[in-house]
């Protein structure tokens, strides 16, 4: 436990500063385009940030600095307190927040969209189903996670079990990344992660996630999106998704991409969270 425990103290660290991953250049405006990002699975990926806030500056005419922070909460604070222009949040927190926030775009993965819950379990444990969870230890991502628990509550109500006491002990890592490394060293007997994440950890650092098998596929669910504040103008929101969208056709744009093993960004639409947000209505009553 020491080592996820750790790893989450300096996250937290971390986010109290907002931790500014790309400098500003001083290009165009004197104050940067400022995009939030949680940890997700891009840890330490220092480089690729760099990458895309140059291609993002080329195409914008301004600097753009890239913060990160440890939780989604305190990526929603920041938005709100209009401290970031953008962030990539998770469909969770667009649905709570939609009336202050506003959809700049939304990634293609697998040519969609779209993405899955994953429910994983050590590969060697003898759970098979999520009957078999009942008073085990069971890693959640983040509790304004779709992905990361969410979908975990949502499955147990519907199955008539009281998700407060349905596992023995669950915990939170604030990363999906963190959740498998859990369940690999043993420190969770489940947990419930990002399929794009996972998959994405499988192919690059197929170590990672060996120890580990998908237990469970959700049905499919409208993709992380990045949102702006109402604040900011429709003429911004407008520029940045169409930054976004000509990664698809520029040649740096298309190699930050294959780095996030993502097809593109499309406008999307509000009701591509739709069921998202009808499990977020349950799991307020």
């Amino acid at each position: 436990m020491s080592g996820i425990r750790r790893r989450k103290g300096l996250a937290v660290v971390a986010a109290g500063a907002a931790l500014a991953l790309c400098p500003s250049l001083g290009i165009g405006q004197t104050r940067a385009i400022r995009f939030g990002l949680t940890p997700v699975f891009l840890d330490d990926r220092v480089r690729l940030l760099r990458q895309w806030a140059l291609y993002l500056e080329g195409e914008l005419g301004s600097s753009v600095r890239f913060m990160q922070y440890g939780s989604y909460t305190q990526v929603m604070d920041a938005l709100r307190a209009g401290e970031l222009d953008l962030a990539w949040v998770c469909g969770y927190p667009y649905v709570l927040y939609r009336q202050e926030l506003q959809l700049v775009s939304v990634p293609l993965w697998r040519q969609a969209p779209l993405y899955q819950s994953y429910l994983i379990a050590d590969k060697a444990s003898s759970v098979r189903t999520v009957d078999d969870l009942r008073a085990r230890t069971f890693a959640y991502s983040d509790p304004l996670s779709n992905s990361g628990f969410l979908y975990v509550q949502h499955l147990l109500r519907s199955a008539r079990h009281d998700p407060s006491n349905y596992f023995k002990r669950s915990f939170f890592t604030y990363s999906h990344r963190h959740v498998v490394d859990a369940v690999s060293q043993g420190l969770a007997e489940a947990g419930a992660v990002d399929g794009y994440v996972w998959e994405t950890l499988a192919e690059l650092l197929p170590a990672v996630t060996a120890r580990t098998r998908v237990l469970l596929r959700s049905p499919d669910f409208g993709f992380p999106p990045i949102v702006a504040p109402r604040a900011r103008s429709a003429a911004q929101v407008t520029q940045w998704a169409h930054a976004l969208k000509q990664m698809a056709v520029h040649p740096a744009g298309r190699l930050i991409l294959k780095d996030l093993r993502l097809d593109g960004f499309t406008d999307g639409t509000p009701s591509l969270f739709d069921s998202i947000a009808t499990m977020s209505r349950e799991q307020r009553v």
